[in-house]
């Protein structure tokens, strides 16, 4: 059985996919209302599911008028989507980035669930018994090898 996050996010992301533009705005209220949850339920879910590194952009405007804007970044180009996140996760990055990523990749077929669970497997904090912030370091680089090596 799901979540409340789990539904949330799964609603907010029917209405992007719906959506031509994949962009979509809410109130903060009426998503909470909907779900008989409380407003910061929404924060919650748009904090943590709705991350640059899952491929999202959000943007709000507080206020009687305000929104929440979510924009789901598309890239055509394969090879500068890799590039993109490459750049993103240097020079370091945190295991639950890393995670994001991952996910994203899978969301945009650049990799297969058993090539995510094997890369994530590579980079986690248990394989990397490292003290921070040079196990950020270590899984940044690991992470952009293997980017690299799914351009080509």
């Amino acid at each position: 059985m799901s979540n409340i996050s789990d539904v949330i996010e799964a609603y907010l992301k029917n209405i992007i996919q719906g959506n031509n533009k994949n962009t979509i705005e809410i109130k903060r209220s009426e998503v909470a209302d909907r779900f008989e949850c409380v407003p910061s339920q929404i924060n919650y879910v748009i904090n943590t599911r709705f991350t640059i590194e899952r491929g999202y952009i959000v943007e709000s405007k507080r206020g009687g008028g305000g929104y929440i804007r979510i924009i789901r970044i598309t890239n055509e180009d394969k090879a500068k989507l890799i590039d993109e996140i490459i750049e993103m996760i240097q020079p370091r990055v945190t295991q639950q980035a890393a995670i994001d990523i991952y996910e994203r990749m899978l969301e945009e077929e650049l990799i297969t669930k058993r090539e995510a669970k094997i890369m994530l497997s590579a980079v986690s904090r248990a394989t990397l018994a490292f003290q921070l912030p040079l196990r950020d370091e270590i899984r940044s680089r690991i992470m952009t090898a293997m980017l690299s090596s799914l351009k080509y």
